[in-house]
């Protein structure tokens, strides 16, 4: 069964901004609750692999899910599919600009394996998406911060 979530949100901040954000696969792997841990694999940035802890019965063992970006348009767009034995995974992120900032529209996909899969995370990928945004907001927080420090 695949799971489909569409959800956008606005942030007060340029497209470049927002780009700088969501291009980057270490921020992605942060924000998704179930990563446990993550390593960047090729220098450009563009390859991940997550270890995926997920609360299911029938997987008693972290997923290793390999991903990679398959599409950059910078600043506006990227693309992600990531791979594993129990599930498989798209994102699109799309950044529109706003008339305040920017908008980050995200799709994600998730195409379980195994019986569980597509429950948990279309009960939860709302909540992960809301950690997206979290994360986006506290980043650019921090930048702002940095800035007024300086």
């Amino acid at each position: 069964m695949t799971v489909r979530v569409d959800r956008s949100f606005e942030v007060d901040a340029s497209p470049e901004r927002v780009w700088e954000f969501i291009s980057d696969p270490e921020n992605r792997a942060r924000s998704i609750s179930v990563v446990s841990e993550y390593t960047i694999d090729d220098e450009a940035g563009n390859k991940a692999t997550w270890h995926v802890e997920l609360p299911i019965p029938l997987i008693r063992q972290t997923i290793t899910v390999k991903t990679e970006d398959v599409t950059r348009e910078p600043p506006n767009y990227v693309k992600f599919v990531g791979r594993s034995k129990v599930m498989d995974v798209t994102g699109d992120h799309d950044i529109v600009e706003t008339e305040n900032g920017a908008r980050l529209e995200n799709q994600f996909v998730v195409d379980g394996k195994l019986p569980g899969v597509e429950k948990f995370f279309k009960r939860n990928l709302d909540e992960e998406l809301e950690n997206l945004r979290r994360g986006l907001e506290n980043d650019i927080r921090s930048d702002d911060y940095s800035r007024s420090a300086d």
